[in-house]
């Protein structure tokens, strides 16, 4: 009261707090002061009948004129960015001035990622999984982001995040378990593919029902808050996820209850089939924050800079702070939601092209570290060369090996000729021996490596042309 009582001899004890003051005691670095006071007694004391607005849930001025508010009365929410689709830095004093080890890093991530979408979406097509969802032109949000991050930060994802749990080390045979549901998944077959989870790396599991992880991730930043972690969550959803009420419910009691969150909101622009023309008739997402009393921004989602910086003092302000923020990233989805949907239905191949080919995240980081020199085409290749060629898992080896010998005995009941297939091993050890097997118009050949036990086959057929395996490959 003692504040409240010196504030009120500064702007007017005959005036109460007013919107000045109660502007002033909300802004960021005095969000504690604010907490202090009590909140039914800073409306408590009228002295005056001076003719203000005096009702305790807005701050504002009477008029005398009947007005509408107007939706689209002042221009969009500017999107901040970094660096241009050039790769060059726009205004230097916002270049993050990252070492190259951790750019390379962002960039390493977001490539694997794309090459693991490409295999895994071709074994959905091929019938070895049931479902899958690639990550396609917004890899810049997931790496930018997590690499904001404290590597204890909780995640709460919604199902596009696959880059967030990469950046942070997660193996791909964990990746590779979790969609083929096989004895290594954490999960045990029990969720449907693309559904990860890790406790070890702070990534809460995903859950199919829309937005429901928005509620949950303010709970949790509640707790965090209570117990004094210093560590913030982070909550990923899409701008379709955005209207559902399950975001209302957590903007609001992120906001009343002052929780140390991060929403961040991939913007891609459509929601399923659904373009956001037809989703919301505001000005996007970020637009809202305000009218929940939330600190918001839009950033350049195909920035990875853009996205780092602005995820990286959200989080410093969200922990010092208590509040929440919300991030709305604009980029674009250019595959199909998922392995059940055809975009073509809904978009044109133009307007992909255009997303892929002109305004690309991977593209863009790629021509900044060309131009500091800490990258070049012949790099570009044997990285893209390596990343497509990670060492096999040690059961699908022994899997490899048993279906050799299985093929060496019984080949020619076999119709080898309608397939042609290549030596898994692609390097395999200096050989022993090997031996030759014709079945009709098949060749099978299997080679002992020297010191090993171990088989490796390969067969040539008739059939010509690649394989779905090895196109994705």
């Amino acid at each position: 009261m003692a504040v409240a009582a010196a504030a009120a001899r500064v702007w007017g004890s005959s005036r109460g707090l007013g919107r000045t003051g109660l502007l002033l005691l909300r802004r960021p670095g005095a969000r504690g002061l604010a907490r202090s006071l009590p909140r039914r007694q800073e409306q408590q004391h009228f002295p005056s009948l001076d003719d203000k607005p005096q009702f305790p849930g807005a701050s504002a001025e009477f008029i005398d004129k009947l007005e509408f508010i107007q939706p689209n009365v002042i221009s969009g929410i500017p999107v901040y960015r970094v660096m241009d689709r050039q790769g060059q830095i726009i205004n230097p004093s916002e270049d993050p001035h990252l070492p190259q080890e951790k750019v390379l890093k962002f960039y390493r991530s977001m490539t694997l990622l794309n090459t693991m979408d490409r295999i895994l979406y071709e074994s959905q097509r091929q019938g070895r999984i049931s479902f899958y969802m690639t990550n396609y032109g917004e890899e810049g949000t997931h790496v930018g982001s997590a690499a904001a991050l404290d590597n204890t930060d909780l995640v709460f994802g919604q199902y596009r995040e696959a880059g967030v749990l990469m950046y942070r080390d997660y193996p791909l045979e964990l990746f590779m378990a979790q969609c083929y549901g096989n004895v290594s998944d954490l999960g045990k077959g029990r969720q449907m593919p693309v559904h990860y989870g890790c406790r070890e790396r702070h990534f809460v599991t995903i859950s199919s029902p829309l937005a429901t992880q928005i509620p949950q991730a303010v709970g949790a930043a509640y707790a965090a808050k209570r117990a004094n972690a210093n560590r913030v969550v982070i909550c990923y959803f899409g701008e379709g996820a955005a209207s559902e009420g399950d975001a209302h419910a957590g903007f609001n009691f992120a906001a009343t209850l002052e929780c140390p969150i991060i929403f961040f909101c991939r913007n891609n622009g459509y929601a399923i089939s659904t373009p956001t023309s037809e989703q919301y008739r505001g000005d996007g997402i970020a637009a809202r924050g305000p009218g929940y009393g939330i600190m918001s921004i839009r950033v350049d989602g195909n920035d990875v800079f853009a996205v780092y910086n602005a995820t990286k003092e959200a989080r410093r302000r969200a922990v010092a702070e208590n509040q929440p923020f919300l991030i709305e990233a604009m980029t674009y989805r250019i595959g199909h939601h998922s392995t059940s949907d055809d975009s073509s239905a809904y978009r044109s191949v133009d307007e992909v092209n255009y997303w892929d080919k002109q305004d690309h995240p991977i593209s863009r980081l790629r021509h900044y570290l060309q131009s500091r020199g800490w990258w070049d085409d012949e790099q570009e290749k044997a990285w893209r060369k390596q990343s497509r060629k990670k060492e096999m898992p040690a059961q699908l080896r022994k899997q490899q090996e048993a279906l050799a010998r299985h093929l060496q005995t019984y080949g020619e009941h076999y119709p080898l000729d309608h397939f042609e297939k290549v030596p898994l091993y692609q390097s395999a050890p200096s050989l022993e021996h090997e031996k030759i097997v014709k079945t009709g118009d098949s060749t099978i050949i299997t080679r002992q490596p020297a010191n090993s036990n171990a088989t490796v086959f390969s067969t040539t057929g008739v059939a010509g042309g690649s394989t779905p395996s090895q196109k994705a490959a």
